[in-house]
């Protein structure tokens, strides 16, 4: 009998139900639903719609009951660090606030300087520091003195609020924990100094659960709205890079991934977190992986900056010629704008993806030109130079990163996997091979909704461990392979050309 899963994959943009199965040792997906996620805007701040995420998964679930389709299990993962406020009575306070919210902005500067100095919060988290994350947030909400924090009963990341609402039971699973920059990776559990420092109590947040966790069975409520029956809900990997990466189809410990899309991440899979001086200084985080491992990576700027000028060339009515003819960037599509792209002479124009200027200016061209004109280059005018720019630019971040990795790994990085739907731009997968002179495989592009649902999988006993989860998903998907071409001599002149730049 085969056994369904029914994975819930939410992204900062949109999201989607999938149900995934088990045959013959590869796994089959089918996307039940679609659906965007958008921001609301109101009273001067950002928020999410969390009622609309969950009538998005009723809707999901009812259409595997009209499919007379017997589940074994739920699984939901989301971005990292946002969170939910819930009262006393069982009631949501408020539709959670957005990590993009400008509320944060100053806010973690004044918090390590007033309350817990910067050194101390990295030695306790070993967490890379951004405005955004949840220990910031809280501290913002607290400063501003936020009704629904003060009022809140209980506090649940995102995933795990989802999950609450569909059993009831409130946990705090450890991957979307160890992005919120509260939690000790040596004691596995969220740091209470931290934790009081923002003015809340250690028992506001759930019980800690390990990715594979049984949270609970649908609610009596929830059956009755789905027609489904008792449906056991599993915290599988609740961050979305953990479940991504978990779907890495690697064949042994001896590889580094990029998780490619609007963020770009970096990193290796280690045994124990990777807190020292040296990290520190290069901003590295230590995130929560499955069965007891380390995500010890670094946040890129990633494809980011490309979205961004696209969405304006189209607003700007810009146009580009393709097929012997002046086409409306809005019908160009993306291998013809990325392809465009690779008629430009290389490393005219090189900036540095994670500088400031780039986090969310009101022109991202403007942005990259400013930034061009200001470190003495040529100035890229065009949609085929700015993507050039932002290609060549984002490869040497790679390579820069790459070699701060394989210092910092106790064993060889033999191979790169390039994984998200980034790995489908074959332009910039093939900079990343040259610049970073390693075999990079690309695949798979939907790897958060593998992971998810390969860790329900591996809670209901159908794969034993990671390394049969990997194996089973390198025969289920396609991977490209790029090797590094014969011009390292240019990639190695331009990155010491982007190292005077940034520097």
């Amino acid at each position: 009998m085969k056994k369904y899963f029914f994975a819930v994959d939410l992204g900062a943009t949109s999201g989607r139900t999938i149900l995934g199965t088990l045959v013959d040792g590869r796994l089959e997906q089918e996307e039940l639903t679609r659906f965007p996620n958008n921001l609301i805007e109101t009273s001067g701040h950002f928020y999410w719609d969390i009622y609309a995420l969950y009538f998005e998964m009723i809707r999901g679930l009812k259409e595997v009951a009209r499919r007379d389709i017997t589940l074994t299990s739920i699984g939901i993962d989301t971005w990292g660090v946002d969170f939910v406020f819930i009262g006393a009575d069982g009631a949501i306070l408020r539709n959670p606030m957005a990590y993009r919210d400008p509320h944060t902005f100053g806010r973690m500067e004044e918090y390590l300087e007033k309350v817990v100095p910067q050194r101390e919060v990295y030695d306790i988290t070993g967490i890379q520091f951004m405005n955004f994350n949840s220990l910031f947030q809280l501290y913002a909400m607290q400063q501003d003195g936020n009704v629904a924090m003060k009022m809140a009963e209980k506090v649940l990341f995102v995933p795990d609020a989802l999950s609450w609402m569909l059993t009831g039971e409130a946990v705090c699973e450890y991957t979307i924990a160890s992005t919120s920059q509260m939690l000790d990776p040596r004691t596995g559990d969220l740091s209470e100094k931290l934790i009081e420092s923002v003015g809340m109590k250690r028992s506001q947040l759930g019980r800690m659960v390990q990715p594979g966790t049984k949270i609970g069975v649908l609610t009596e409520e929830v059956q009755k709205m789905t027609g489904l029956g008792a449906v056991p809900v599993i915290a599988v990997a609740g961050h979305d890079t953990g479940a991504a990466v978990a779907a890495v189809p690697a064949k042994d410990e001896q590889f580094a991934y990029l998780s490619s899309g609007t963020w770009s991440l970096m990193g290796i899979e280690t045994k124990d977190a990777i807190i020292n001086d040296r990290s520190y200084e290069l901003n590295f985080t230590n995130e929560g992986g499955i069965e007891g491992t380390t995500r010890f990576l670094k946040n890129i700027c990633g494809m980011w900056l490309y979205e961004r000028c696209r969405k304006e060339w189209i607003s700007r009515g810009e146009r580009l010629e393709v097929r012997g003819e002046s086409i409306p960037l809005s019908e160009v599509s993306h291998p013809e704008l990325q392809g465009s792209a690779m008629q430009v002479e290389a490393f005219r124009s090189i900036i540095n993806p994670d500088d400031k200027a780039f986090a969310n200016p009101s022109s991202m061209i403007e942005a990259i030109q400013t930034y061009c004109r200001e470190t003495g280059q040529t100035i890229p005018e065009t949609p085929a130079e700015i993507c050039r720019c932002i290609f060549d630019s984002l490869a040497l971040r790679y390579r820069q990163v790459f070699g701060w990795l394989k210092d910092f790994a106790e064993f060889d990085l033999n191979v790169l996997h390039v994984i998200g739907g980034g790995s489908l731009n074959k332009y910039l997968t093939q900079f990343t091979a040259d610049a970073c002179n390693v075999e990079v495989l690309a695949g798979p592009q939907e790897c958060t909704a593998i992971g998810n649902i390969m860790l329900q999988a591996k809670a209901s006993g159908d794969v034993a461990d990671i390394w049969q989860m990997r194996e089973i998903i390198a025969n289920s998907v396609d991977m490209v392979a790029y090797h590094p071409s014969d011009n390292q001599a240019a990639w190695d002149a331009a990155y010491q050309r982007y190292l005077e730049i940034t520097k």
